[in-house]
C-alpha cells in the first residue's frame, strides 16, 4: 500500500486521511461504509453517491457544499486558515466545532478504528495552530 502525502484542507482536514477523499474510495462499498459511518457518529446523512471529494483545493465534487470556509480561503486566495490574517474566525470555529462538540457529548465509545477513520482526519484545531504559530514566526524573522 503507498502512503498518499498529507494534504490539508483550507479548514486543516487532512483530505489524504478523509474516508471521503477521491483517492480513498476504490468501489461503491466504501462510499456505503463512509455514509453509514458518518451517520452513526456524527447524525450526517449523506446518501453513498454523494460520498466522494476531491478536496477544497481542486475544482469539482464536495459533498459539504454549506462549508463556510472553503469560498472565505479562496476569495482571499489562502492556502489554508493558518495563513489568514483573520484566525480563528467565526467560520472556522463552525467548522472545526462540530467534532470538538461531538467528542464531549459521546455518550458510547469510539472504536479504535472509528477513531483513526472517522475522528483523526478531522482533528483541525491544533493542525491550524501550529501553522498559524509558524506563519507568524516566519514573518517575524523577515
Amino acid at each position: 500500500m503507498t502512503v498518499m502525502k498529507e494534504i490539508l484542507s483550507k479548514c486543516g482536514f487532512r483530505c489524504d486521511l478523509c474516508p471521503a477523499y477521491s483517492e480513498n474510495i476504490t468501489c461503491d462499498e466504501d462510499k456505503k461504509a463512509v455514509s453509514e459511518g458518518w451517520k452513526r457518529l456524527f447524525g450526517f446523512e449523506i446518501p453513498p453517491e454523494e460520498i466522494e471529494c476531491v478536496g477544497c483545493h481542486n475544482k469539482g465534487n464536495h459533498p459539504d457544499n454549506g462549508c463556510p470556509v472553503r469560498p472565505c480561503a479562496v476569495e482571499r486566495n489562502i492556502e489554508n486558515c493558518g495563513f489568514c490574517d483573520n484566525f480563528e474566525c467565526d467560520a472556522l470555529k463552525t467548522r472545526t466545532g462540530f467534532l470538538d462538540d461531538y467528542l464531549k457529548k459521546r455518550s458510547v465509545d469510539i472504536s479504535t478504528a472509528d477513531y483513526e477513520r472517522y475522528i483523526v482526519p478531522y482533528e483541525s484545531r491544533e493542525r491550524m495552530k501550529s501553522i498559524k504559530s509558524k506563519n507568524e514566526l516566519d514573518n517575524n524573522l523577515k
